[in-house]
């Protein structure tokens, strides 16, 4: 049973980095890709960036590109997003997806979530 727990989130400044995990303690061993995404208020979720199982693909939306970082540690069930130069349109509460069947860019081809983490960009 997968159970994603993300943490990491906070309140930064305009400019700062945050370092976001994610961790699916439901499985001992996960060879599935996993993925970010975020949702602000009022707007509907969008996809942020994604990972192969290996850690051989990685996959972002245009907004993010250049800035932020998937990884991930597939023997410890984890995957991070490493968030740099970060801007107000950034503010979201971001969640960790797992058991993607379909395009990876679409919340319904997502099977797991977690919870969320807050994020907060201050200009």
């Amino acid at each position: 049973q997968v159970q994603l727990v993300e943490s990491g989130g906070g309140l930064v400044q305009a400019g700062g980095s945050l370092r976001l995990t994610c961790v699916d303690s439901g499985r001992t061993f996960s060879r599935d890709p996993m993925g970010w995404f975020r949702q602000a208020p009022g707007k509907e979720r969008e996809f942020v960036a994604a990972i192969t199982w290996s850690g051989g693909s990685t996959f972002y939306a245009d907004s993010v590109k250049g800035r932020f970082t998937i990884s991930r540690d597939s023997a410890k069930n984890t995957v991070y997003l490493q968030m740099n130069s970060l801007k107000p349109g950034d503010t979201a509460l971001y969640y960790c997806a797992a058991d993607p069947e379909g395009d990876y860019k679409l919340p319904d081809a997502w099977g797991s979530w977690g919870q969320g983490t807050q994020v907060t960009v201050s200009s």
